[in-house]
């Protein structure tokens, strides 16, 4: 089955660092290491929107929101994608999902919760 699914998230404290992963399966390496892969997160009652992405080559880009704390990083050979973030504010909290285009389609993963406490 292709899938995404994210882990790592929780309950922190503003300025706490966390780490998200978005594990990929069901998607053999020569369409998993040339694609795309972004973060979005979702706050109540806000439109999801593009944390972070990274393309082929390692070039990412970022929310002007996240720019110097948040790092995106991809490992082809664990077909993990991660979201380092660091000196996190009570702005950050959302459910954050992963997503990439695979096999012609639109995948998302089911998401995970970041709670940052002041």
């Amino acid at each position: 089955q292709v899938r995404l699914v994210e882990s790592g998230g929780g309950f922190v404290q503003a300025g706490d660092t966390l780490r998200l992963s978005c594990k990929a399966s069901g998607i053999i390496s020569s369409v998993f290491n040339p694609a795309t892969v972004n973060w979005y997160r979702q706050a109540p009652g806000k439109q999801r929107e593009l944390v972070a992405r990274i393309s082929p080559g390692g070039v990412t880009t970022y929310a002007d929101s996240v720019k110097a704390r948040f790092t995106i990083s991809k490992d082809n050979s664990r077909k993990t994608v991660y979201l380092q973030m660091s000196s996190l504010k009570p702005e950050d909290a959302g459910v954050y999902y992963c997503n990439g285009r695979f096999y012609d389609r639109d995948l998302w993963g089911p998401g995970t919760q970041l709670t940052v406490s002041s």
